[in-house]
């Protein structure tokens, strides 16, 4: 295993002069020159990773874990990154922002981790990220999609790999609309997770003359979400937008079909979801049109190989957060190759502005001025059975540039 505790890390150090098997298949899937070469018993590159591996985001975020460690499987195998071996260390945040805070602590001071990746929570990814810079370490921002990350509290240290909250919302929105009508009701989650989708579907829906009719904040961590709905069916919405995640999004979905509301003509959708949701709330319970991070339908030759990689080693197909840890892994691991070095600031230079292969059909680039990932927004509508590989008829592939804002001088300062 890649992921490892720390009662093992000493162990697995002491290790990391063992060979690493040389493997053409792993060749062809980086697009790198066969080198074989072994990694030397050089002190590992550690990557720790934070995620919400506890609390309502938790059957989710184990993926995240398990994409980073196919593309850590994938490096070590053909030799490692610049002669050494790639080892993850592992924390759960809860989605407790104090708790990441001393993770993040314990990964920089006494694990001497290089890289800090990982969080869902906007709280944990915004305090992770002052630390990341205080303490001169990279942070990939895998799952947070606050805007502010790379708005007003960008930072020099930190990028997003996930679009954010803006990003999804535009790209949904426009189809929403079409398939419901623009009479809209929102049930959205008391966290800054829940606000800021909320704040991003009724900026991209007044721009489509959306009227919302009302709005119910849920306790983050709800399991019964049926008053929520009748309160909301009394309000006669076209659409109820669902602004939560998780297990959260779960137990909403499975509200929305015990009650039948779609019976009374009322959709249900939002900014995101994906195979991550789907498969814990069951084919026959899901429904709508959502917002889409990366599809197993996306018929690019990287998304190919991914999908191969995660089907050899967990032996199902990979989910979207399965997507953000294997591709910002990827990208971390190979800025380290580019730049020679796992010092932040060569990091930083190697990341920002380069375009690579997201694992989509359009462009992925780092947007230099504030760290953005870029990149396409999917749109999907949920079907309640399988669907070829997942379950979403893919509506939309939305390129990046049409939905990421220009970055705006004095909003972002790195």
């Amino acid at each position: 295993m890649s992921v490892i505790s720390r009662r093992r890390f000493l162990q697995v150090s002491a290790m990391a002069g063992s060979a690493l098997l040389f493997s053409d298949v792993t060749d062809r899937m980086l697009g790198l020159s066969p080198n074989k070469s072994v990694a030397s018993a050089a002190e590992p590159i550690k990557i720790g990773i934070l995620d919400p591996l506890s609390s309502p985001y938790k059957t989710s975020s184990i993926h995240d874990v398990h994409g980073a460690n196919v593309a850590v499987d994938l490096f070590n195998k053909r030799g490692g990154v610049l002669g050494r071996p790639v080892v993850i260390l592992e924390a759960d945040d809860a989605s407790n922002p104090e708790t990441a805070l001393q993770a993040a602590k314990q990964f920089v001071h006494d694990d001497r981790v290089d890289v800090l990746m990982g969080t869902f929570n906007a709280d944990c990814a915004l305090v992770v990220s002052e630390l990341a810079k205080k303490e001169n370490k990279l942070f990939m921002v895998t799952g947070a999609h606050l805007p502010e990350l790379t708005g007003a509290a960008c930072s020099s240290h930190t990028f997003v790999f996930m679009p954010n909250a803006s990003m999804m919302a535009h790209a949904v929105v426009p189809h929403l609309v079409k398939a419901y009508g623009s009479r809209w009701y929102m049930l959205t989650t008391s966290s800054l997770d829940g606000k800021a989708m909320a704040q991003a579907m009724v900026t991209a829906g007044q721009a489509h003359g959306v009227e919302f009719v009302g709005e119910t904040l849920v306790p983050f961590g709800a399991t019964d979400l049926s008053a929520a709905l009748t309160v909301a069916k009394d309000k006669h919405p076209t659409l109820v937008v669902l602004n939560l995640y998780g297990w959260d999004l779960v137990h909403a979905l499975k509200a929305y079909t015990k009650l039948e509301v779609a019976k009374d003509k009322i959709g249900v959708g939002g900014m995101i979801a994906g195979e991550q949701i789907g498969r814990p709330l069951g084919y026959a319970n899901n429904a709508g049109i959502w917002g889409l991070i990366w599809d197993p339908k996306v018929d690019s030759a990287g998304s190919r190989r991914f999908i191969q990689g995660v089907v050899d080693k967990y032996s199902h197909t990979p989910t979207s957060r399965c997507y953000l840890g294997y591709a910002a892994m990827t990208q971390i691991l190979e800025a380290i190759q580019r730049a020679g070095s796992t010092d932040a600031p060569a990091l930083i230079k190697a990341l920002e502005g380069h375009e690579f292969d997201g694992l989509k059909e359009g462009r992925s680039y780092f947007r230099a001025a504030d760290h953005q990932h870029v990149q396409d927004v999917l749109v999907g509508e949920a079907y309640g059975k399988e669907l070829g590989l997942g379950h979403y008829k893919i509506l939309a592939r939305v390129r990046g540039e049409g939905v990421a804002a220009l970055a705006q001088p004095g909003v972002c300062q790195l």
